[in-house]
């Protein structure tokens, strides 16, 4: 920023500090203002009012500057996916929880997985961020950045099958991956994504970045088959992809394919405003 003669230092730091990443901004955005703790349950509540406060959202161009998943600008990103609560994808969400949680003290590791369907459509194993807390002996799966239907509060890392708002979950090693699964009140284990205990570096990204700007680069259709964006509520998930809207709520899903354009512009508009009904 240029500075002009009639600007005192502490005018300046002001305005420099109106688009910077704000941890106390951070938490009254979702809704935990004061929730500096490092412990269990404040770890609990932030994971879950992110993910009920802050969609998942790849709906909007983010790209449209160009994919930067390595050197992206975190302030900037911020304030439009945080402050706007315009949501973002995995690239940003978890980046920017990543940062929040080490600025609150916890001690947090990136990670990388692939998903299942991510494994045919990327082959990568960097496919996918999110994060592992180290916390009183015990280790946490945190993401705040998957469309669902996934965990809502942060997943122990053990071979316990662990339930939440009525769907279960586990973690299956085989050989030096361990597969996330989950199911429903009534359906089966299916596979979330895959992951190592392999902590990341942001560079880490750089051949998913080369890949989607290969992929961006090449003509795409304008059906709605390319959509996808989800959020939690206090009991569930709702997740549209492409034509397909499945609610999750106590374990139960439902699943309907929206043929009605008029009716998917709408559920998108209710699933990245939170009116979901």
């Amino acid at each position: 920023m240029r500075r002009t003669g009639r600007e005192s230092s502490s005018d300046l730091r002001l305005k420099e500090g109106d688009d910077m990443f704000d941890a106390d901004k951070y938490l009254q955005r979702i809704g935990c203002g004061g929730e500096t703790g490092v412990d269990l349950a404040t770890l609990r509540k932030l994971h879950k009012n992110h993910l009920m406060t802050i969609p998942y959202n790849g709906v909007t161009e983010e790209y449209r500057d160009g994919v930067n998943l390595v050197d992206i600008d975190e302030d900037a990103t911020f304030e439009t996916t945080i402050v706007g609560g315009q949501g973002g994808t995995c690239f940003q969400l978890n980046r920017l929880f990543f940062r929040l949680l080490r600025e609150l003290g916890y001690d947090v590791t990136l990670m990388a997985a692939k998903t299942a369907e991510g494994q045919d459509a990327f082959g990568l194993d960097v496919e996918h961020m999110f994060s592992r807390v180290a916390l009183d002996g015990d280790e946490w799966l945190v993401d705040v950045g998957y469309p669902g239907p996934s965990f809502i509060e942060p997943l122990l890392i053990s071979d316990a099958v662990q339930t939440q708002y009525g769907c279960q979950y586990r973690l299956v090693e085989s050989g030096s991956e361990i597969a996330l699964q989950r199911r429903g009140a009534v359906t089966r284990w299916s596979v979330v994504y895959t992951f190592t205990r392999e902590s990341r570096q942001w560079t880490d990204w750089k051949e998913m970045e080369d890949l989607l700007r290969d992929i961006l680069s090449q003509p795409r259709s304008n059906d709605g088959q390319e959509i996808l964006c989800g959020r939690s509520f206090e009991n569930g998930q709702a997740v549209l992809k492409g034509r397909r809207y499945l609610t999750v709520r106590d374990g139960r899903e439902q699943a309907r394919t929206i043929t009605d354009d008029d009716e998917h512009r709408t559920l998108i508009a209710r699933v990245l405003s939170g009116e979901l009904g």
